[in-house]
């Protein structure tokens, strides 16, 4: 046999010709696709997805709903109820007909009350007609027009032909000022909705139609102008209804421990009746005080009865849902009650799993994604959270939370899928596919190891606490390697905060891997294998503080879409070819290099990076060499989805060689007119460039620390700007280089031209500052505003009087001593703060309606919707001053009468309080600081002052200063 035919026979051997090769070789393939399939219908029954059509099917239940309630059963819902009757009563409206809507989850007590608004006795002689319908699940026209016809009627409509019922039933509202309520409405369909309301409509002027339901979107359909979210019950609400349930009728005195255990039970609860009533049926069969702290401390799904009575209330909405939006809600079971959901998080974690599908390739998932969490939170899945509960320095990043009961529910549909796990790992099984974390304990990994590693199938592995706790304790690298090879079909990986300081290169073996979240963590570099990751979409480096630099060959990341290393000091510059990443979404941060190397990127790299939405921080600008091309290389103009934009020269003080100080660089960085958000520090011009008066859709903005600025474009007509502060200027003696007639003009033309959205405004440290306007008269150089300002305040109509914000809620100026002259504030609802300045802006003010036709040019408060005249800072919740005053003026509290709390600071030559403050009918906090001679005159009792303060609740007076503003 020659060389040839061997070497045929050994290819001919390892071909798929050779039965017992391939065979082999097959079998091992489809032992693999069997497995993935086994995932796939695991998957499938785990989130119950079952096939249907594209239109959702109608989720059939018995439940029908009537009028009447007793009002003694109705507990915590007088509020509401006097809010429901006022929107009744309501006859400022444009059409005949008004509709309302009372939105809630499910269990809220929407039903109830609707029904106690409905039998109250102002509704019942308000309206001559009143109808109640259930409508539920079927939203069909003609069912709905012959149970109104019943209701109103209370017999049968003798043709049920749809000509002859919606006959009947516009006979029937003719000219009857009439009371609908449609109760547990789900339609989600415009059309539908429209064709049974333009059948409403022939009623008299002042008729309201009542609409309940879960959903925000169906509020949106049927009620856009007016909707009535509901909320649970305060803490003592729910405790006088569980109180009510729980006890006999007529029982005077209750155990305190019974009442400690009970107000912790509806603590869990969250103030929602459907839970505290049945809850209270439960305890009333319970006489012991055992029994009772059995109920408080086991989870309310496995309270007796409780999962029975709630769970297919609350399921309802579950059912009702779409199945796209089934598994996304299931996955939120993941985060623990109470969690502060990230939006952008959930978003991105979706797309990871491949929850998210866009039914047009123009689409981008994140848009998809934006959608499906909107619909969830229409649905009430989802709570938003109040602007104050969430921390200041979190910015705005959109939060979330899920009621403790909607979180059940989704453990519930969720079953094993989603696991989180507890404090010793007992609950981790091979079939979880999803693990979350919520607990901060960097030991925890370690110590549980083999428990962990068993779930080797899983897709999620995050880490969902609000709080890190301070643990400088460091994950072990070999316990790093062992949780990284166990779970190689990760598609998200979350290691935040766990004080690493080098990655394992096994982190590169990941190639299903499409989320990572490593920020909060020590190391300095990261392994270049993490390049590997070619399916990595999302890479979170946030506050990593130590960070040098990142990967130089990052540009191989070929699906990255978001990069998010915001906060990361140390980073020294962006890598060259940066810019290949075209599909970035994401790119918080661009580190601008000190020095020139070819593997630092310029801001070229920018260029093409236009689909950057969020925020960007562009840091070291001053080291820019050549500004005007670079500047506009970065190609900022073209980024329409950027909303927040930081632009950084300096932060260190050392002022670069070749400083950028011509302001037509600047140009080069004109963003695109979408721009929400502005931050400029540092900027070394004199003059900043025209287009920031171009930016129309602009609502905050910040300009700090630009030493050699002496001008600011006209600000006074953008739409949109709600917040604008201007810090630490020492070059700048104008807020506007413009002519002041021109915003006078302006101004007495339309109000609504003048800073029309404008609500918060804060000056500080401008030493220089001397007025609002450098000019007054084109044709007169020798006017000023000081002049103008002090003929402003005189009674003689010769002289145009000073523009005014027409909704600034908050002032703010400190130590701007120079500045006499600026725009005046009548309608500030929330603070007016002055520190070491001048007071003659809050004069002139006060003295508006002093002067002949002037008072009423503006309305009476920037959230009121009266038109009716408000005297000057009458509506004030908050007065701060540190001035040089000898004494107040007895005219700066005459329309005080909202004024809440009033501080006096740092006023060492004020002698005496003003009689005025008898005016301030609704003062409840008084701080006196840093005033010796005041503080004798307002000793308790003794005090010359005394009495014009002592009815005063809460009183603060000392010699220093202390405490927060």
């Amino acid at each position: 046999m020659d060389g040839h035919e061997i070497v045929k026979k050994v290819r001919t051997f390892f071909s798929s010709s050779n039965q017992l090769v391939f065979g082999n070789e097959m079998a091992g393939k489809l032992s693999a696709m069997r497995e993935r399939f086994n995932d796939i219908a695991s998957d499938r029954n785990n989130f119950q997805l079952i096939e249907r059509p594209l239109e959702t099917r109608a989720v059939s239940r018995e439940r029908e709903t009537h009028s009447f309630v007793r009002d003694k059963e109705v507990i915590g819902r007088e509020e509401d109820k006097k809010a429901i009757i006022g929107l009744l009563q309501d006859s400022d409206v444009k059409e005949n007909v008004s509709f309302i809507s009372i939105v809630g989850i499910g269990g809220l007590g929407k039903t109830t009350l609707a029904q106690y608004v409905y039998n109250d006795r102002i509704v019942k002689a308000h309206f001559e007609l009143k109808i109640w319908v259930c409508v539920s699940d079927v939203f069909d026209v003609k069912t709905i027009v012959e149970n109104i016809i019943i209701s109103a009627t209370r017999k049968k409509p003798e043709s049920l032909i749809m000509e002859h019922l919606q006959t009947e039933l516009r006979e029937i509202l003719n000219q009857k000022m009439y009371l609908l309520v449609l109760d547990d409405v789900w339609n989600e369909n415009e059309e539908t909705w429209g064709k049974l309301r333009t059948l409403l409509l022939d009623g008299k002027r002042g008729s309201k139609v009542v609409i309940t339901t879960r959903t925000k979107l169906v509020a949106d359909i049927t009620s856009p102008m007016s909707q009535y979210p509901l909320k649970g019950l305060s803490q003592d609400q729910s405790w006088s209804l569980l109180k009510q349930l729980a006890f006999e009728e007529g029982q005077e005195t209750i155990n305190t421990n019974f009442k400690a255990i009970g107000m912790d039970i509806v603590k869990k609860c969250k103030g929602m009746p459907l839970a505290i009533k049945i809850i209270g049926r439960i305890l009333n069969h319970k006489k012991t005080e055992a029994e009772w702290s059995y109920i408080k401390n086991i989870e309310l799904t496995k309270v007796p009865k409780l999962k029975d009575g709630i769970m297919p209330v609350l399921k309802l909405s579950y059912d009702h849902l779409p199945p796209h939006l089934r598994c996304c809600f299931a996955y939120c079971s993941l985060f623990p009650k109470d969690y502060l959901i990230d939006k952008l998080k959930l978003i991105q974690l979706w797309i990871a799993q491949g929850f998210i599908q866009s039914p047009d390739e123009n689409l981008l998932l994140v848009d998809v994604a934006d959608d499906y969490f909107k619909e969830l939170l229409w649905r009430s899945f989802f709570q938003e959270v109040e602007e104050d509960e969430v921390e200041e320095d979190e910015g705005t990043t959109r939060r979330f939370k899920m009621h403790d009961l909607i979180h059940d529910l989704a453990q519930l549909v969720s079953k094993s899928e989603c696991t989180l796990v507890d404090s010793n790992a007992n609950n981790v099984n091979e079939k979880v596919r999803h693990l979350s974390f919520p607990f901060h304990n960097v030991s925890f990994f370690k110590e549980n190891l083999s428990k962990l590693v068993i779930a080797n199938n899983i897709r999620t592995f995050i880490l969902a606490y609000n709080n890190r706790n301070y643990d400088q304790r460091t994950i072990e690298e070999s316990t790093l390697k062992k949780l990284i090879s166990s779970f190689r079909y990760l598609c998200a990986l979350d290691l935040h905060g766990l004080n690493i300081k080098m990655l394992p290169n096994t982190i590169g073996t990941l190639k299903h891997l499409k989320y990572l979240d490593i920020s909060f963590n020590d190391f300095e570099v990261l392994p270049s294998c993490i390049t590997k990751l070619l399916n990595l979409q999302t890479l979170k480096l946030s506050q990593c503080e130590k960070l040098r630099e990142l990967p130089v060959d990052i540009q191989k990341l070929v699906g990255l879409k978001h990069l998010d290393i915001d906060g990361c000091e140390n980073l020294t510059h962006m890598p060259c070819e940066l810019g290949q990443l075209t599909s970035l979404q994401t790119l918080t941060l661009f580190v601008v290099s000190k020095g020139s190397s070819k593997h630092c990127g310029g801001l070229a790299e920018l260029n093409k990076l236009n689909d950057l939405r969020g925020k960007l921080e562009i840091k070291n600008l001053a080291w820019v060499k050549d500004a005007s091309s670079e500047f506009k290389a970065a190609n900022l103009k073209e980024k329409q989805h950027l909303s927040e934009l930081e632009l950084i020269w300096n932060l260190e003080g050392d002022y670069a060689v070749d400083t950028c100080d011509d302001e037509n660089s600047m140009d080069g960085l004109q963003p695109h007119q979408s721009l929400k958000s502005l931050i400029m520090y540092g900027y070394m011009g004199v003059r900043v460039s025209s287009w920031l008066s171009f930016l129309t859709n602009l609502v905050d903005l910040y300009i700090s620390d630009c030493k050699k600025c002496q001008y600011l474009p006209p600000l006074y007509q953008l739409p949109t700007l709600r917040v604008l502060q201007i810090l630490d200027m020492d070059g700048l003696e104008y807020m506007t280089e413009g002519d002041m007639n021109d915003e006078i003009s302006a101004s007495l033309a339309s109000p609504s031209t003048f800073f029309p959205s404008l609500e918060y405004l804060r000056i500080s440290a401008c030493l220089n500052l001397k007025g609002w306007w450098r000019s007054v008269d084109k044709g007169n150089e020798a006017t000023t505003t000081s002049t103008i300002s002090s003929s402003s305040s005189s009674s003689s109509t010769n002289h145009i009087p000073l523009p005014y914000f027409p909704r600034l809620s908050s002032l703010w100026l400190e130590n701007c001593p120079k500045m006499t002259c600026m725009p005046l504030f009548p309608n500030l609802e929330r603070t007016l703060h002055l520190w070491d300045g001048s007071w003659k802006a809050l004069e002139e003010t006060i003295e508006m309606n002093n002067r002949g036709g002037r008072a009423s040019s503006f309305p009476s408060s920037s959230s009121s919707s009266s038109s009716s005249f408000s005297p000057p800072l009458s509506k004030l919740k908050t007065l701060h001053l540190t001035l040089k005053l000898e004494s107040l003026p007895e005219e700066w509290f005459k329309n005080l009468t909202s004024l809440e709390t009033l501080r006096i600071w740092e006023c060492p030559n004020l002698t005496s309080l003003p009689e005025g403050m008898s005016h301030l009918t609704s003062l409840q906090r008084l701080s006196i600081q840093g005033c010796p001679k005041l503080k004798q005159r307002c000793e308790k009792e003794n005090g010359e002052d005394w009495d014009k303060i002592s009815h005063i609740p809460n009183l603060t007076i000392s010699d220093g200063m202390f405490g927060m503003f």
